[in-house]
């Protein structure tokens, strides 16, 4: 696992297919708006029925998590200043959160699948995004 961080903030956590580790492992800080977690069990295991109860959260920016199904994509960060400060590649099996600052994709292979969530929900591109 690699956490790529600008002026003591989060830009992105790059969780890699082979990051896998044994039972729930929750894969970033409680202080962020989004929970990503892992879980590998063995055969047998049962996790508790539950209901989600309401509880008010509140969030002041979208935070959104991206996972290659198949294929792959470089992902470029930048500061929310808008400046290039890395690019790394995601392949199959990859999960990536982003924090804070922007972030760009180019696919770079035909037929790349990539699993998105994010907390939501969406409103409009002039609402939630700045295009650059």
């Amino acid at each position: 696992m690699k956490t790529f961080e600008f002026n003591d903030q989060i830009l992105s956590i790059l969780y890699r297919d082979s990051d896998w580790v044994e039972g729930l492992n929750f894969i970033t800080p409680n202080e962020m708006f989004v929970q990503v977690g892992s879980w590998w069990y063995d055969k047998g295991k049962v996790l508790a029925r539950h209901v989600h109860k309401d509880f008010e959260r509140t969030a002041i920016r979208t935070q959104e998590a991206v996972y290659v199904k198949h294929g792959s994509m470089r992902v470029d960060l930048y500061s929310d200043q808008l400046e290039h400060l890395e690019s790394f590649v995601m392949y199959e099996g990859d999960l990536a959160v982003f924090a804070y600052g922007g972030h760009g994709y180019e696919i770079l292979e035909d037929g790349t699948k990539v699993i998105e969530t994010k907390n939501g929900p969406f409103l409009d591109v002039e609402t939630d995004k700045t295009k650059f």
